[in-house]
C-alpha cells in the first residue's frame, strides 16, 4: 500500500506539472518541483539529525527504566486493555510497556518524547512478527493510535496563535480536544471492524468509561481557567510529569543498585543508529509530499471543494483552512506553515484562523509517522494501516470543522 501511495504522489505531481506547461500556465512548475525535491532531501537529513539527540536521550532513559523494572510496572496499568485490543501480544511482553509510554507522551503533547518510545514499541512488537516485512494487527492498531493520538496539551498551537496576535491563544483548546478524541475513536472503531476486535468486552468498556471520565474532568477543569492561565498550567503539568518520570526512573535504577550512567550510555548509543537508519524512509516520503505540494495539486483540490460547497449553498468559510487539513497527514512542517499563513492572511481570531489551529492539533502527521515507524523496523507491506489511519484523519477533520462552527461560527 505504501509504495502505491508513494508512486501515486509522484505521478500525480508530474502529470499536474505537465498539464500546467501544456495549457500555458507556465513552465516554471518543473523547476519548482525539482526545487522541492532538493529541499525535501535536505529536510529529511535535517530531521534525522535533529532526532539524534532526542532519540539518544530518551532511549537512554528507556534503557534504565527497562532494567529497573519501571516499564513493567507501567505495562501492568494498561495490559488488561492492550491484551484485548492487541490479542497477539502476550500479557508480560516488553512491548506493552513501550506502548504505554508512547501513548502517555502523546497524550501530554510531547511529540519528541513520544517518537523514541514509539520506535521502541514497534521494535518490541516486531519480535513477535512471523512476517518481518509485513505489519501485524497489533502494529497497525498502534500506528492508528499514534496518528490519531488524543492530545491534552497542544502547547505548540497555543504558542503559534500567540505569536500571530490572537486575543485568546488558548480558545481552541476544547475544540482540539474534541476533534482529536473523535479521530482516535473513529480510528479504533474502523480498525476493530477490520480486525474483528470485540469492543464490547467488559474490560474494554470499563477502560473506555474511565478514559472518557478522565477526559471530561480535564475539559471541565481547564474550561474554568482564564485564557492566560490555560497555556501556562497545561505546559507546567506536562513538563512536570515528564521530568518527574525521568527522576523516578533514575532513582528506581539507583535503588536497584544499577549503574544508571552505563545503562543510559548503552541506550543512548542506539539513538544515533536509529536516526541514521530512518533517513532513506524519510527521504522517500518527504520528496513525494514536496513534489505534490509544489505541483499545485493541493491548491487545485481546495478550489474544487470551494466551488462544490458554493454550488450547494453551503458556508465556504471553512475552505480557507482546508489546505492545512490536506497537508496535515502529509507533512507536519507544511501544515504548520499553512496554519501560520492562514492566520497571517485571515487573522488569528478569524474563523479560518481558528479552524486551521484546530485542524493542526486534531491529528498527527500520518505519513511521517508511517515512514518513521515502518522504517525503524524495515517493514514494506502496510496492509490496512493506511486506510485505517486516514479514516481517523477524516473523522478528526470533520469534527474539527463541526466544533469550530459550534464554538466560533
Amino acid at each position: 500500500m505504501i509504495h502505491k501511495i508513494w508512486l501515486s504522489f509522484i505521478l500525480t505531481a508530474f502529470i499536474a506539472t505537465c498539464a500546467q506547461a501544456l495549457t500555458g500556465a507556465g513552465s516554471a512548475g518543473f523547476e519548482q518541483v525539482m526545487t522541492a525535491v532538493s529541499s525535501m532531501a535536505g529536510l529529511s537529513v535535517d530531521i534525522a539529525i535533529g532526532l539524534i539527540g532526542v532519540l539518544a536521550f530518551w532511549l537512554g532513559i528507556f534503557e534504565v527504566a527497562e532494567k529497573s523494572g519501571m516499564i513493567q510496572k507501567f505495562a501492568r496499568l494498561l495490559s488488561p486493555l492492550l491484551c484485548r485490543i492487541m490479542p497477539q501480544i502476550p500479557r508480560d511482553h516488553p512491548s506493552l510497556g513501550s506502548i504505554t509510554m508512547n501513548l502517555s507522551a502523546n497524550v501530554m503533547g510531547l511529540d519528541n518524547a513520544a517518537t523514541p518510545f514509539g520506535i521502541r514499541a514497534m521494535q518490541d512488537m516486531q519480535k513477535l512478527n512471523n512476517k518481518p516485512d509485513t505489519l501485524t494487527n497489533s502494529q497497525i492498531l498502534f500506528l492508528v493510535l499514534n496518528t490519531s493520538s488524543v492530545t491534552l496539551f497542544p502547547i505548540a498551537v497555543f504558542l503559534y496563535r500567540a505569536e500571530q496576535g490572537a486575543a485568546q491563544p488558548t480558545d481552541v483548546f476544547i475544540p482540539i480536544l474534541l476533534a482529536t478524541s473523535a479521530s482516535t475513536l473513529a480510528g479504533v472503531l474502523v480498525t476493530a471492524m477490520v480486525q474483528k476486535i470485540n469492543l464490547f468486552d467488559k474490560v474494554i468498556v470499563l477502560y473506555a468509561a474511565a478514559i472518557f471520565a478522565a477526559l471530561t474532568a480535564v475539559v471541565l477543569y481547564f474550561s474554568t481557567l482564564a485564557a492566560d492561565q490555560l497555556a501556562s498550567q497545561s505546559s507546567v503539568v506536562a513538563n512536570f510529569l515528564l521530568l518527574s518520570f525521568v527522576i523516578t526512573v533514575l532513582l528506581a535504577g539507583y535503588r536497584k543498585k544499577l549503574n544508571t550512567y552505563e545503562l543510559f550510555i548503552d541506550g543512548a548509543k542506539k539513538g544515533f543508529e536509529v536516526a541514521v537508519y530512518l533517513i532513506p524512509y524519510l527521504l522517500a516520503m518527504l520528496i513525494a509530499i514536496g513534489m505534490l505540494r509544489a505541483s499545485g495539486v493541493l491548491d487545485y483540490v481546495s478550489d474544487i471543494l470551494a466551488t462544490l460547497v458554493a454550488m450547494l449553498g453551503g458556508d465556504t468559510r471553512f475552505v480557507e483552512a482546508i489546505p492545512t487539513a490536506l497537508m496535515k497527514p502529509l507533512s507536519g512542517s507544511g501544515a504548520r506553515a499553512l496554519m501560520i499563513e492562514t492566520m497571517q492572511f485571515q487573522g488569528a481570531d478569524s474563523f479560518a484562523g481558528r479552524l486551521a489551529s484546530v485542524l493542526q492539533g486534531s491529528t498527527e502527521t500520518t505519513f511521517y509517522v508511517l515512514a518513521v515507524y515502518l522504517g525503524a523496523v524495515g517493514i514494506k507491506h502496510a496492509r490496512h494501516a493506511v486506510v485505517c489511519c486516514l479514516a481517523a484523519d477524516a473523522a478528526g477533520i470533520l469534527t474539527a470543522i463541526t466544533v469550530s462552527y459550534w464554538f466560533f461560527g
